[in-house]
């Protein structure tokens, strides 16, 4: 794996959603000439987050605490266009992205857990299936089914638009992401519309069957139960395809497609009780 590792220490402390303040530090590491900016937290079993289409990874304070209450080590990686995050956003593939969170993953200790959230879920696919040595679990948080209605890419593309109206945007969330407005209102901000369309159009110049099975990895499939994105009738949809055997099925419900931002503790605690009885390698 090409992964040189350059580092930088800023202690700082993230609060979020009533839970103890957690100290976490402020890191960079290489893959080849691209730079990965991440934050870290907790001691234990490592747990790497990944974000959704256009979103940083900072978002996940609060679930990440949660995490770090449970016993893990958490790695926030920021995608390439945010944060400290740099790096070639055109002619790239899931396969890019996924070597720069591998050399996090490699920094960190490896044997991670990597779960991804919305089109994180691809990238957490890719990671285990091109750096298996590096990967103990899967977790899928609200990840899409199969197909899915067009007018949900449509929100997408109108949220990230920065000549959006404040009202179209949150009727945009509504849609798409969330069950009340209140939960949405961070989620009106925070957008980048230059790494949603790299991310777009990486998903174009990748083979769905080198990355589409996570590797052999155990997989956990945490569905949201209003998530328009994974109705009703697509609930065993890896399960059936992947095998019982590798696929843990679990719904939260009282949330839509941005899980983690609307129920954090529940998503975190889904994610450390299923880690709990992975075996360590």
């Amino acid at each position: 794996m090409k992964a040189i590792v350059a580092a930088m220490g800023l202690t700082l402390a993230l609060t979020g959603g009533g839970m103890a303040e957690t100290g976490a530090v402020e890191k960079t590491v290489m893959n080849g000439e691209t730079q990965v900016g991440y934050s870290v937290r907790g001691e234990g079993p490592l747990v790497v987050m990944i974000a959704s289409t256009g979103r940083g990874a900072a978002e996940f304070g609060p679930l990440a605490d949660r995490l770090a209450e449970r016993g893990y080590k958490v790695a926030l990686p920021e995608p390439r266009g945010i944060g400290q995050s740099t790096g070639r956003l055109e002619e790239v593939s899931f396969h890019d992205f996924g070597d720069d969170f591998a050399a996090v993953i490699t920094e960190e200790g490896g044997d991670a857990i990597v779960a991804g959230h919305a089109y994180g879920q691809w990238i957490a696919k890719t990671i285990a299936s091109d750096h298996p040595d590096l990967v103990r679990g899967l977790a899928l948080v609200a990840g899409g089914a199969k197909s899915w209605p067009a007018e949900l890419s449509d929100a997408i593309t109108m949220i990230n638009d920065p000549a959006s109206s404040r009202a179209q945007r949150m009727e945009g969330l509504m849609l798409a992401f969330f069950t009340d407005e209140q939960t949405a209102e961070p989620w009106l901000e925070g957008w980048h519309q230059d790494v949603t369309q790299s991310q777009r159009a990486a998903r174009k110049l990748t083979e769905r069957d080198s990355y589409w099975a996570g590797g052999s990895a155990p997989i956990l499939d945490l569905q949201a139960g209003s998530d328009p994105f994974r109705p009703e009738e697509s609930r065993n949809e890896v399960r059936d395809e992947l095998g019982a055997d590798r696929v843990t099925v679990k719904v939260i419900e009282g949330a839509s497609h941005a899980l983690p931002a609307a129920k954090p503790v529940e998503t975190a605690d889904a994610i450390a009780d299923w880690a709990d009885t992975l075996p360590r390698r």
